[in-house]
């Protein structure tokens, strides 16, 4: 299926509702230069401030992203400021990541607080229109908002990496578990049953999976940045847990799959050939929301697929923008 693309359809339109995936091998990005205008700040929010920054001053709808994580900062989507050569691109650490203040009453790290934090940043930085992107953590949120009926002036959706339902996910990972060779499972669990997590083998097994599912190529400086942020943001062990298959905190009952018809938002769903969120969470997506969506499956990428392939990625994402 390389280079194959699919069309717009709508939920139910078609009959059958055939598998709409398209695999792409490579591509380029759009055209920019280092003359782009840019702005940051602090913004306030529940529970403290957000750092932003915004990259660009055209005339076109601006592009909001919401990083992963939750806690990875906003580093590793840097190179999505090639698309604001028509738009602003802005990007901004959640509380508890990156720059943003990091209090330190676990209290205050709820997905409802996240998602209050969408609205007091659109109405800090005036975005009264936007087109919203989530990564990973960063796609709840998104879900979240707009299964809350908040969408309001939000024109267009990008979810990469992208679930409905934390269970869902979970069982992904297991499955994604089970399927490494040399028996990794069995003495990844032998160690979580003996207590033995913090020992460099167990260590040692995780640095495996992450190659494998997270990210395929060497980090890039600003990966390097987020991937430090994580490991010092309070958000992720209270949200999500001590990693990313040990999904115990706050967010591991979130579902919203029967919420998904609420989305009415032009959408575009993209994920990895080998993404730790299994292709069946993106499904989940793509078929249960009301809006046109689509769903893209980047060949020989991960999780972190904008890192990986960041010229093919923002070529994606910019026909998308273009696609009135």
């Amino acid at each position: 299926m390389t280079g194959m693309t699919t069309g717009w359809t709508r939920r139910g339109v078609m009959a059958g509702g055939g598998l709409m995936v398209a695999v792409l091998a490579g591509g380029t990005s759009p055209a920019w230069t280092a003359d782009l205008a840019v702005a940051e700040g602090f913004a306030r929010v529940p529970g403290g401030n957000i750092y932003w920054r915004r990259f660009g001053s055209g005339g076109g709808t601006p592009l909001l992203l919401l990083h992963g994580g939750p806690g990875a900062a906003h580093n590793y989507l840097l190179s999505m400021k090639a698309l604001a050569d028509e738009r602003p691109v802005i990007f901004y650490d959640q509380l508890g990541c990156g720059r943003a203040d990091a209090p330190a009453d676990e209290a205050l790290y709820t997905i409802q607080r996240s998602v209050d934090e969408i609205d007091a940043v659109r109405a800090a930085l005036k975005l009264d229109r936007v087109i919203l992107f989530g990564h990973s953590w960063g796609t709840l949120q998104a879900i979240e908002y707009l299964c809350q009926g908040r969408g309001a002036g939000v024109e267009k959706l990008i979810l990469a990496g992208a679930l409905a339902s934390v269970p869902q996910v979970a069982a992904g990972l297991t499955r994604l578990i089970d399927s490494m060779p040399g028996g990794f499972a069995e003495t990844l669990r032998g160690l979580e049953a003996a207590g033995k997590t913090a020992t460099p083998e167990y260590a040692a097994l995780t640095q495996l999976f992450y190659d494998r599912f997270v990210l395929r190529t060497p980090p890039s400086p600003d990966a390097l940045a987020s991937f430090e942020a994580l490991s010092k943001s309070i958000a992720y062990r209270v949200l999500n847990g001590p990693n990313e298959f040990t999904i115990t905190g706050r967010i591991r009952h979130w579902d919203r799959r029967g919420s998904l018809g609420a989305i009415t938002q032009k959408t575009l769903i993209t994920t990895g050939e080998f993404d730790e969120i299994t292709l069946d969470c993106h499904e989940t997506i793509r078929d249960g929301i009301a809006g046109p969506a689509r769903l893209v499956v980047m060949r020989g990428c991960s999780h972190m697929t904008m890192v990986e392939q960041p010229a093919a990625y923002n070529a994606l994402v910019s026909d998308f923008l273009a696609d009135g």
